[in-house]
Formats: structure tokens, sequence, C-alpha cells
């Protein structure tokens, strides 16, 4: 058996060397570590199969089962891992840290590759991760009404050097009912967290993590609890952006889309909106009559996100007017400035 190691070891060592996930195609779907490679030493099907055979006649024959799956592709398995391998180095993990991350860290080393293996596997990893997320954490968070340009401004802050962390770039979500288009399909939540975790794990945690205002769900994903209540605890600098300065960026954001997914996003909040508002917003998609869209669904979202800020600790609620006329890093360096001059963050 090769070397094991814990979490914190292993999670240290995957700063400089990759990490092989041997699971199944879908395990790993479901949720991986961010920077794991997946080389699966069985099919899903495979997979299945032995787990029936180990049930139904013992662990004896679901091993004969599991070679004569895996005895074909050791070429192929042990090629890819070598390719991957920095230094003829590498880390491995399976689920639990049992026979598939042994058997294949025992075919790397025949070739020369030193593994070490992630003991209990995977599902040690996610005991880790959940109550990473549940500390307090240096948020300072960037608020407004829709519209008023808080992506660009975190993503601007990130190019200037700050510590920003990207929730709706990780969730490839924007938010609201019309965050999907243009985006990616979202992952499982499963895969949120992590990609979360290893995200803040990244950060010092003693300067400030910038962070957008957010909801306790983006898209289909949901925050986990301790981030939520983070976002909703820390200082939040509401980028106040005129109503007319908001529609024109949601027309131009927006309107290239198609006139289906627009009606089809405006139906997901119709029973919020209103019937007859609902049908108005549809018509001035119809119509191309984008502005009189945006300000109907703006006096929905509004009044929601006016209420959620109504909850906040008022104290720890700071306004800062923008014009949307200055430049993004003009605009980010006024934040700067600003949170500087008030001792938001000590």
């Amino acid at each position: 058996m090769e070397k094991g190691l814990d979490i914190l070891a292993f999670l240290k060592y995957s700063e400089t060397l990759p990490i092989i996930d041997v699971r199944t195609p879908s395990e790993y779907m479901q949720g991986h570590i961010p920077s794991a490679y997946n080389i699966p030493l069985f099919s899903d099907e495979e997979r299945k199969r032995v787990g029936t055979i180990y049930k139904q006649k013992g662990q004896r024959e679901a091993v004969v089962k599991g070679l004569e799956y895996a005895g074909p592709k050791m070429k192929k398995l042990a090629l890819q891992a070598s390719g991957i391998a920095i230094d003829q180095k590498l880390l491995v993990h399976c689920w639990r840290g049992g026979m598939r991350s042994d058997s294949m860290a025992w075919l790397f080393k025949t070739v020369g590759l030193e593994s070490m293996v992630l003991e209990g596997g995977y599902k040690t990893f996610r005991r880790h991760v959940l109550p990473s997320l549940d500390k307090d954490f240096s948020f300072v968070v960037i608020g407004g009404f829709t519209g008023s340009g808080k992506t660009d401004v975190l993503l601007t802050l990130k190019n200037m050097g700050e510590q920003v962390l990207d929730l709706e770039g990780m969730a490839n979500h924007k938010g609201s009912a019309f965050g999907s288009l243009g985006e990616k399909s979202q992952g499982t939540n499963e895969q949120f967290e992590n990609d979360i975790f290893t995200a803040l794990n990244g950060l010092d945690k003693n300067r400030i993590i910038w962070i957008e205002d957010e909801s306790r769900t983006i898209g289909r994903n949901s925050l986990p609890g301790g981030i939520y209540r983070n976002i909703r605890s820390s200082p939040l600098i509401f980028l106040d952006v005129t109503p007319k300065d908001r529609v024109d960026r949601l027309v131009r954001d927006y309107a290239g889309f198609s006139k289906e997914d627009l009606s089809a996003s405006v139906q997901k909040i119709s029973p919020r909106l209103g019937d007859q508002t609902a049908r108005l917003a549809i018509k001035g998609i119809q119509e191309g009559n984008y502005q009189k869209t945006v300000e109907l669904v703006l006096h929905y979202y509004d009044k929601t996100y006016r209420y959620g800020l109504g909850k906040r600790e008022p104290d720890l609620v700071f306004n800062l007017p923008l014009k949307d006329d200055i430049s993004l890093p003009d605009k980010a360096g006024l934040i700067l400035e600003f949170v500087k001059q008030n001792r938001i963050f000590v």
C-alpha cells in the first residue's frame, strides 16, 4: 500500500501535485475536488455490476470480476497517469480510500510513479468541506438593486488584486430569473460547495474578501448556510445607481438574447409579477420595447431587494452613489477609498 495522507496533508500536497480521482464518471460529476483529474478504474455500469456480485456472491467473486474489467485497461490507465504526474508524483483517491485507490496506486507504482492516497477518500474531503464553510469570514459585500453593475465591479476588484469570492461565476448563473441566459449549465450543489471551499481555502482570511450580495439560492444552487449567514451579517456597500442607468445597463446586457428565452424567463416569475404585469412585460419583449419590460420587471426586483436590505443591521449598510459614466477601475477605486475613509474593515 502506498503512503496514506490525512485530509490536511493531502490538500497541502495538492498545491503542487495533481490529484487523480479514480471513481466512476457519474461519481465525479456529482462532486469532486476541483483540481482533480478523473481516471476511473471502472465505468458506472462496471461498478454497479461489481457491487451486485459483492452483495450476492461475496468479496472474492467481486474482486475477480473487477480484475476482469480492469485488466484490459491497465496500460491506458498507467499512461494517462504518467502524462499527468509531476516529477513522477501524484495524489490518488476514491470514495472511501479503499480498494480502488489502493489498486490504482499499485498500478502507478509499477510504472515508476509515486502515489500518495487520501485516507478515507472523497468522503473525508466532504466531511472537511462542510464545517469549513460554517466559519466567520472577512466579507465586505457589494450590494445594490438589480442592474447596478455589482458583478462587473466585483470582477474589476479582482483584476486589481483584491480578494474576491465570485459565487455567480461558480454557479454559472447571474442570480435572477434571467440568470441562466448565456451561461453554461449549472453543476450539482455538492460541486458548488466544493468550489466555494477551494476558493476560500486559497484566500487570506485576515484581508477583505469581496463578495456580491446574494439570496439563498443562485439558480438551482443553494448557498451553504454559513456563507449566507456571513453575507447577511457583513458590511455592505450599497451601489446607489440611478434607475435610468440601471435600465440602460439591463437593456444592453439582455436585449441580445432571443425573445423566446426572455419571455420564458418572465414566465418564471409571473406569479410574483402578477398576470397583467407579466403579459405586459412579454408584450414589450415581442415588440422590441425592452426598456418597458425592464422597468416592469425591476419594480418586482427592487421591492424584493429593498425588503431584504431592511432586514440588515442599519449600521452595516453604507450608501455609495455611483454614476454609470465613469470607468469600472474608477468605480472600484472609489469603493476602495470609501471603505478606507469609513473604516469599514479594520
